[in-house]
Order: C-alpha cells, then structure tokens, then sequence
C-alpha cells in the first residue's frame, strides 16, 4: 500500500496533472484507492480540504480514501514520532513546528504501522540541515518512501492519447 502525501495531491493539482488538463491521472488514483493500493489520511484531508478549489471538490467526493488517524495505535506511534522529532538535534524550532504541525508526523506513523510506502515530492535533506523532511524521518523509522513519478511507474501507469 502507497499512502499520499498533500502535497502529492497540490503539485498534480497545480503542475503536471490538472485535473481539466490530465483528468486519466484522477482517474487513475481512483482505481487504485478502489483496488486498496492507494490512500491517504484525514490529515491529509484536512490540509487539502480547506482551500476551496478544485482540488478539494475532487477530496470531498472522495472522503473515504482519507484513512481515520485516530485509533490508539496510530496515536501512540504519532507520540513516538513526535518524541524523536523533538529529540533531533541541530533542527531549526521553525522547521519542527511546521513539521509536527500538518499531516506529516500522522502520515509517518500510519506508515510506520501499516507498512505502507510514503508517497511524497520532498526529498531528503543532508543529516546536518536544520530542516525536518519526510524522507529522513522515514529513514529514521524504516519506511519507504517515493515520489510521483516512481509510484506511476511502479504502478505501470499509463496516461494513453485517445
């Protein structure tokens, strides 16, 4: 299973997959929500939903891809990623808050707990940078992550001219 990243979602939105521009791309991530491959959290939801656009028209019709974060596993993995966020050392106080403050501390322990791969468009960031990234803290926590481009094409996603 692949879990999205909001900003898997917004970069589709507003670069390469606009939804009136690529529209197979959506559909795409339909059938592989429907199929189980694909999710996402209420988190994620959460950071989408708001802005009004077009983007969260599609997320609002589509509620149940946006798995609940509240279960007592989930909560308590979200603390123990929270705990070693706090821990790092050398990170900016700017860059923890921004991380702990959205869906990314959820969507790294919904990972953590369901094995997932993290879907994301951050990379990874030196070990001495003072910013808090996904891919580094799956790293700390084993967990797979990629972007896009390399889910579609793990995915055999195929985007065809008719």
């Amino acid at each position: 299973m692949y879990l999205l990243d909001a900003n898997t979602y917004i970069q589709a939105k507003n670069i390469y997959y606009q939804l009136d521009f690529c529209p197979a791309y959506w559909h795409f991530l339909d059938q592989q929500f429907k199929t189980g491959i694909l999710a996402s959290i209420e988190n994620v939801y959460d950071e989408i939903g708001p802005a009004g656009d077009e983007l969260a028209d599609w997320a609002k019709q589509r509620r149940p891809h946006f798995y609940p974060t509240g279960t007592g596993p989930i909560q308590q993995k979200f603390k123990e990623v929270v705990q070693h966020i706090v821990a790092l050392p050398n990170k900016s106080q700017l860059s923890v808050n921004a991380f702990l403050s959205g869906a990314d501390p959820w969507l790294v322990a919904t990972a953590a707990l369901s094995g997932a791969t993290i879907v994301t468009q951050e990379v990874p960031v030196p070990n001495e940078s003072r910013k808090v990234k996904i891919p580094n803290i799956c790293r700390d926590f084993n967990i797979a992550f990629m972007d896009t481009f390399s889910l579609l094409k793990e995915l055999q996603a195929r985007f065809v001219l008719s």
